[in-house]
């Protein structure tokens, strides 16, 4: 009897929990926007001055820059800060390349 009394005791309790399924959340999905750039050389005799279409860079003769993929930017000669005639349009192609500045002019 005590058995049974005890059975039916665990039966009772049981059926006032509930159990719950849970299913795990799953984490948002981040965006990850990388913006690719490409790097020009001045190869040419002489310091140049350009807007890289962000900003205002001076280039002596063998050294480079860094020129973020904007293809919607123009690159410019550049004098005492104002912008000057265009030099290059920036295409998707460029990207992730190294340019010589004398092939682009």
């Amino acid at each position: 009897m005590k058995i049974i009394l005890a059975l039916f005791s665990v039966l009772v309790l049981s059926s006032f929990t509930s159990v719950e399924k849970t299913t795990p959340i799953p984490s948002p999905v981040e965006d990850v926007i990388t913006f690719a750039s490409f790097s020009l050389v001045n190869d040419t005799k002489e310091k140049v001055s350009i807007h890289t279409g962000s900003g205002f860079v001076s280039l002596n003769k063998g050294s480079k820059t860094s020129i973020t993929c904007n293809t919607s930017k123009e690159v410019r000669w550049a004098s005492k800060g104002k912008k000057g005639d265009v030099i290059f349009k920036i295409t998707s192609d460029m990207c992730g390349k190294t340019l010589k500045l004398s092939k682009l002019m």
